[in-house]
């Protein structure tokens, strides 16, 4: 099972992973990146004051440059092509807060960059009400936001959207025909953000808001009732892939703590291998059963028999003959093929 999964592009750490996919009841999937393209774009950028958009961008730029994050990605590349010939601007003392965002210093001053739930706690200064008012409309428009702040002033808020994958809804609708019976996404984005890419991917539950300590007592809550997977392809959703039943991770996309972490990888970072590993799963537990029932019924024949009379040359060749057959039953794995294969 293990080959016949790495011949399809899908890395299983072992024996145990493999047989815990066809067990499974529920799986958690990360958003970004998993569900989605993992590839947002800026949609909007609302300065206020005498900040101008192109200020705000700089800014913005300049600070993310530094991280990784995709969403600091998505701003330094469509900010530098709003910029076009703008000079670029040089952030330094780049300091990450785990699940909330970043703070830089840019010519001598502190810069502030994260979602809106970052101010307000940890002493830091709340948000300014025309920064809420801002926040409020476009998170009705299922937009994911970065504020940026200089000092305790509020220059403004940039806003985003990642694009579902394209066979996340047909990916998700295989996995309920194979008995999965709960799906639910987690996401550290805010609730509607969450909510507006469950909706367009087929999810009718959508946990947002959470940091990646939250995303590990969802994933015990979820372990308490049944055995979960969590698919993720981030740093963040590392302790909650480790905690689960399975972790599977996004193996193209997916960052090296999440591959470590894993006990599947999905090298292709093909999202519609899942269903094709949860598959190859039962039906490696049907061969092992198979097999199991194949061995221990011939030595409980032969045992009896042998007492009755039954010659030493008959007993090796008929146990002999039930290895090969266990043999060549669990050959048949190489050669299965998933239902996306076989149509």
């Amino acid at each position: 099972g293990v080959a016949r999964a790495a011949r399809a592009g899908v890395l299983v750490k072992g024996g145990a992973p493999l047989e815990n996919l066809g067990a499974l009841d529920a799986i958690a999937f990360d958003k970004t990146g998993t569900l989605t393209e993992g590839k947002p774009r800026i949609t909007d950028v609302v300065p206020f004051g005498q900040t101008t958009e192109d200020e705000l961008l700089e800014i913005a730029v300049a600070v993310e440059r530094l991280s990784d994050h995709p969403l600091a990605e998505a701003i330094v590349r469509d900010g530098s092509q709003r910029l076009a010939t703008a000079p670029a601007r040089t952030a330094t003392d780049l300091r990450s807060l785990t699940g909330k965002g970043v703070t830089a210093r840019l010519e001598g001053k502190e810069i502030w960059i994260g979602k809106p739930e970052m101010f307000g706690a940890d002493g830091i200064a709340p948000l300014g009400p025309d920064t809420e008012i801002a926040v409020a409309a476009l998170r009705n428009e299922g937009r994911t936001l970065m504020v940026v702040r200089q000092g305790n002033k509020d220059l403004g808020v940039i806003g985003l959207l990642d694009t579902p994958r394209a066979k996340a809804r047909e990916t998700l609708t295989a996995l309920r025909a194979l008995g999965i019976r709960r799906m639910i996404m987690i996401s550290g984005d805010h609730q509607k953000a969450a909510q507006a890419v469950a909706g367009q991917v087929g999810l009718t539950e959508a946990w947002g808001d959470l940091m990646p300590e939250d995303k590990v007592e969802a994933i015990k809550t979820l372990r308490a009732e049944a055995k979960v997977a969590m698919v993720g392809d981030g740093v963040n959703d590392a302790p909650a892939m480790a905690t689960a039943t399975v972790g599977v991770a996004m193996g193209a996309a997916g960052s090296d703590v999440a591959l470590e972490t894993a006990d599947v990888a999905l090298m292709a970072d093909d999202l519609s291998k899942l269903p094709f590993t949860v598959g190859l799963s039962r039906q490696t537990r049907r061969i092992i059963r198979q097999n199991l029932f194949v061995s221990l019924g011939v030595v409980a024949f032969l045992v009896p028999a042998t007492i009755f009379g039954l010659g030493i040359g008959p007993a090796v060749a008929l146990h002999e003959g039930s290895t090969l057959l266990v043999v060549f039953n669990a050959l048949r794995l190489l050669a299965w093929r998933g239902p996306r294969e076989a149509a």
